[in-house]
């Protein structure tokens, strides 16, 4: 039987919790974010962040055990990497070699881990060639991997925040690895295409479009545009402060979202996403990405959604999709990294 765990994801606007069971969700929770307890990704006070999630737990009847935390995408490495067939011991050693060009300071500052990544295509050559020498099947030389790093700090802010709150530390990992998890639940329920497709997380400080093949990660583009910016055309066009800006917003407050000044802005972040997936697609040019999921905050501006569909010319979705009676979830969208870490 699936056991229940949290799935916790701090982000730089709101707290989101998920309390998860196998692949339902049992229960959302949600919190704001005080500020500047999150700066660069890390967290500013662990006594702090911890006592805000048992709040957040207590206020909405929340009681978990174990819990998974989203790291927080700032502070993490992660490249794939094909190596020759080597044990765990060996792997541990050289894995985190892989990563000079990527950190300061010294290696043991910092701590690595991996997945195995399948590659149902490569198999499938690699068999037909033995098939076609007389093989049996062809012995495995390779193999392909997601490696991932961080600081040892940001690994002992997750785990003291975990027992700070009350739970043990089952899962940490990146967001890829949560949406990973999501898109394999349901991809056979969802015929979500296997070969390639996006994820497009509309966030507070930064937009991020995850690109995908099959199980691997390929590619992130960031944008250093998020919902923020959009606060700021809200604060000049209501003359509010931009506490209130930002809940006008989130709102839809005198149907801001599609006030002419708030459509402009629609557009000049739809043009840079536009750039980044031409740059994707120049970089990879037998790229046939046509599907893309979007979710984060700024997954309630539906004008937003639309423009940025309709822009890049892509098909657009909602991440609910993914998730499991997710249409039921209220807001599921803003919980897909927390429901996917849970998952993984």
């Amino acid at each position: 039987m699936a056991k229940t765990i949290l799935g916790v994801d701090i982000g730089h606007d709101q707290l989101k919790l998920a309390l998860v069971r196998g692949e339902r969700v049992l229960k959302t929770a949600s919190a704001p974010m005080p500020e500047n307890l999150l700066r660069d990704g890390r967290v500013t006070s662990r006594e702090s962040m911890a006592e805000l999630i048992r709040a957040t737990m207590k206020e909405y009847g929340i009681r978990a055990g174990r819990a998974a935390f989203v790291l927080p995408s700032e502070t993490v490495f992660i490249k794939n990497i094909t190596m020759p067939l080597m044990t765990v011991e060996q792997l541990e050693y050289n894995l985190p070699f892989e990563f000079n060009d990527y950190i300061t300071g010294e290696l043991k500052d910092y701590v690595f881990d991996y997945a195995v990544i399948s590659n149902p295509e490569a198999q499938g050559a690699a068999d037909a060639k033995a098939e076609d020498e007389g093989e049996a099947e062809a012995p495995e030389t390779t193999m392909e991997l997601m490696a991932v790093g961080t600081t040892r700090e940001v690994l002992e802010d997750v785990q003291v925040i975990a027992r700070k709150s009350g739970m043990r530390l089952a899962v940490t990992a990146p967001a890829v690895s949560a949406y990973i998890a999501l898109l394999r639940a349901r991809r056979n329920d969802m015929g979500v295409p296997s070969e390639e497709y996006a994820i497009l997380d509309l966030g507070y400080k930064e937009i991020r479009m995850y690109m995908f093949k099959g199980d691997r990660h390929v590619a992130t583009r960031v944008l250093e545009i998020g919902m923020s910016s959009l606060d700021g055309v809200i604060e000049e066009a209501f003359g509010v402060d931009m506490h209130l800006a930002h809940t006008y917003l989130m709102t839809n407050y005198e149907n801001c979202h599609y006030r002419e000044e708030c459509m402009a802005a629609y557009e000049n972040i739809a043009v840079e996403l536009m750039r980044a997936l031409n740059f994707y697609r120049f970089s990879n040019p037998s790229s046939t990405l046509s599907d893309m999921w979007f979710c984060g905050g700024g997954a309630v501006i539906q004008p937003l959604a639309v423009t940025i569909g309709e822009m890049l010319n892509i098909q657009l979705h909602s991440a609910d999709e993914l998730v499991l009676d997710g249409e039921m979830i209220e807001e599921c969208n803003s919980f897909v990294q927390a429901i996917g870490i849970a998952m993984g």
